[in-house]
């Protein structure tokens, strides 16, 4: 449990973290703030990824996630959900470049547990091996 430095990158700081602690399973969640935002839509047809960009400051109503191995490497698998000042909701998948107002973290290492992301063809995206 913790919180992240206002200003930081919210991902960054996520996968700083696991890879400092050598969290290789485990289960995240997260609230506070971000002074902007950039997530990701998978789009199922083209098998891409779109990028929407939020340049305004907005809460963090959600952020879950999980961390495995990617490549042999500690990897955190992000998603987020964003309100505005208006309460509209908007979200995704969690990318570089969404900068922290205030963020309070909770981190659930799962020990003993083997989790390692492989290319998946049908899907062509990184998944959980079976």
């Amino acid at each position: 449990m913790g919180r992240f430095e206002h200003g930081a990158d919210l991902l960054q700081a996520l996968e700083e973290l696991v890879e400092k602690e050598g969290i290789k399973a485990g289960a995240l969640s997260l609230i506070g703030a971000v002074q902007e935002a950039r997530v990701a839509f998978f789009d199922q047809a083209s098998k891409e990824y779109k990028t929407i960009e939020f340049p305004a400051s907005m809460e963090i109503l959600s952020c879950i996630g999980n961390i495995s191995l990617k490549d042999g490497k500690p990897f955190a698998h992000v998603h987020i959900v964003l309100g505005d000042k208006e309460g509209r909701v908007w979200g995704g998948h969690l990318l570089p470049g969404t900068k922290i107002f205030a963020a309070e973290f909770v981190i659930e290492e799962l020990e003993g547990v083997h989790l390692e992301r492989e290319y998946d063809a049908m899907t062509s995206l990184s998944l959980w091996q079976k």
